[in-house]
């Protein structure tokens, strides 16, 4: 497939063999004498090589390793395939909640489902230690373009990079080491710990000094971070305020969901096109992708884990064009009770339930629970992506509908710049696309926040947004919604507070005096 779009198959080992050169200092300003070294001065030569170091800051999304398919992996102590930023993101996002549960027993991977985790799981550990060499890839380059006004724009996007891993940092772990450009990579010293208050605050002055900066929604190469990429991570840091740091922002969320809705975007008149393998075709709704493509980003993470694990059972992998079933995640019987008729009636709901289970009587057996294909490699018009190992599918990070439903609920929790009518009008375009006419409308007393999270789920299930929805419904853990598995037990039990946010690593911990977990790790 001629994908147009931003590859992310550029200087894949430049960031490692630069981060020698970046962490130099004065006492030991000198430069190699065998010139196949490679340094700043011999890589980063034109704007060419500069565009390049910024591709590995978006391979960084996707990727697992420096060479071949997630060979020399980034993560030590953990595959190339299990540890890539999309792959490790998802799990966490959806593993712990009623979206998802997986048929493998592959290390901790359980514990995820279980939230019984601890701060020494792998999987924890690995998704800690991406966010965090992504922010030092963002760091790199931002420093190595220091005071050159030509690369400029490569440093806006960086920093709208960093601020998105920083994101991930505040929603999963609340709390992390705090490393700018300005902390020389490589030198010895123990980076502070940032708060929740400290990194939204980051977050908030860093997207607001660069939003300007930022090319125009729709104007970049795609694949590239623009104003919408700033607009939608304020939103949902915005709208998730109160979990983070006690203090609700709704009006400000409502602020950049306008800005979103006014940014030129619009619905994809088609809800499945939004996930095949020509949904790079979809940028009138999907304001930032993580690309993927089946001959420049092969990976066993990224979308590669996520359609093929989606797939066992009697499913025949062809229809998903891929060339093999995992047979690892699915969904249990409390998504699917979201959809009361699976009919088709609301086409979202895209189950495969033959000989599958309604019921998970055992967790290592793909066939109970329901199975899921939103995923394919399949284009829009019926033809299969360029590889049926690697999916040329993109994933979509951020989405127009995503902010129709958060300024729903940012009104109905007490919001100003907003109001009812406009809400149930987002809320019912959504609808009318999923039914294909008006019979699943609904009225003003019908939107209630119980409601908005059944329509989150609903419309973006798989997304990575689910952990964060239910945490800020007060629903991830404790006992007030419970789900097949939660906690371990197969009917699902109360769960400790704790598990609303993730662990710091014990090795971080043990490592870095200045880091502390909070109370239960």
């Amino acid at each position: 497939m001629n994908k147009k779009y931003y590859k992310t198959n550029y200087i894949i080992i430049a960031f490692a063999l630069l981060f020698a050169f970046a962490s130099c200092t004065d006492d030991l300003d000198t430069l190699p004498l065998d010139e196949d070294i490679k340094t700043a001065e011999n890589v980063l030569t034109d704007a060419e090589s500069y565009k390049e170091l910024l591709a590995k800051c978006y391979a960084g999304l996707i990727l697992g390793g420096q060479t071949g398919v997630d060979g020399e992996p980034d993560i030590s102590s953990i595959n190339g395939g299990f540890s890539s930023y999309l792959r490790l993101l998802w799990n966490h996002q959806e593993l712990p909640t009623d979206e998802a549960i997986c048929a493998w027993n592959d290390g901790n991977l359980r514990d995820l489902h279980d939230q019984d985790w601890t701060s020494s799981n792998e999987f924890v550990t690995a998704m800690y230690y991406r966010i965090t060499l992504q922010i030092a890839y963002c760091n790199n380059l931002i420093k190595l373009t220091e005071g050159q006004s030509e690369y400029e724009a490569f440093s806006t996007e960086a920093r709208a990079l960093r601020a998105l891993s920083y994101y991930h940092l505040l929603d999963m772990f609340g709390r992390g080491p705090f490393v700018t450009e300005e902390d020389e990579i490589g030198s010895f010293f123990f980076p502070e710990m940032a708060t929740q208050q400290k990194i939204f605050d980051y977050i908030e002055t860093e997207l607001t000094t660069i939003e300007e900066d930022l090319a125009a929604p729709g104007t970049n190469e795609y694949g590239r971070a623009d104003k919408g990429l700033a607009w939608a991570i304020l939103a949902k840091m915005y709208l998730n305020a109160e979990v983070y740091i006690g203090t609700s922002k709704y009006t400000e969320a409502i602020t950049y969901c306008n800005k979103i809705i006014g940014g030129g975007y619009s619905l994809e008149s088609d809800y499945e096109n939004l996930f095949l393998a020509d949904n790079h075709l979809r940028t009138n709704e999907i304001i930032f992708p993580i690309t993927s493509d089946g001959n420049n980003t092969q990976s066993w993470g990224g979308m590669t884990f996520i359609l093929h694990s989606t797939v066992g059972g009697d499913m025949p992998a062809s229809e998903s064009g891929i060339d093999g079933g995992w047979g690892g995640n699915r969904t249990t019987k409390a998504f699917v009770n979201l959809f009361p008729d699976l009919t088709g009636t609301d086409v979202r709901g895209m189950f495969y339930t033959e000989g599958q289970e309604y019921e998970i009587e055992d967790i290592f057996n793909f066939r109970h629970g329901y199975a899921l294909r939103k995923f394919k490699n399949i284009t829009s018009t019926g033809e299969v992506g360029s590889s049926l190992s690697f999916p040329d599918t993109d994933f979509p990070l951020y989405r127009l509908a995503d902010f129709y439903l958060a300024y729903a609920e940012a009104v109905v929790r007490g919001g100003t710049g907003g109001d009812m009518a406009t809400a149930v009008g987002y809320v019912n375009q959504l609808r009318e696309r999923a039914y294909g006419d008006e019979s699943g409308n609904i009225d003003e007393a019908d939107l209630t926040l119980d409601f908005i999270l059944d329509e989150r789920g609903r419309e973006l299930y798989w997304e990575c947004h689910r952990r964060t929805d239910l945490v800020r419904f007060g629903k991830l853990t404790g006992g007030d919604y419970v789900w097949p598995w939660k906690g371990a037990v197969a009917n699902g039990q109360s769960t400790n507070a704790k598990y609303n946010v993730f662990p710091i690593p014990s090795s971080d911990i043990n490592a870095n005096p200045n880091l502390s977990n909070i109370t239960g790790y």
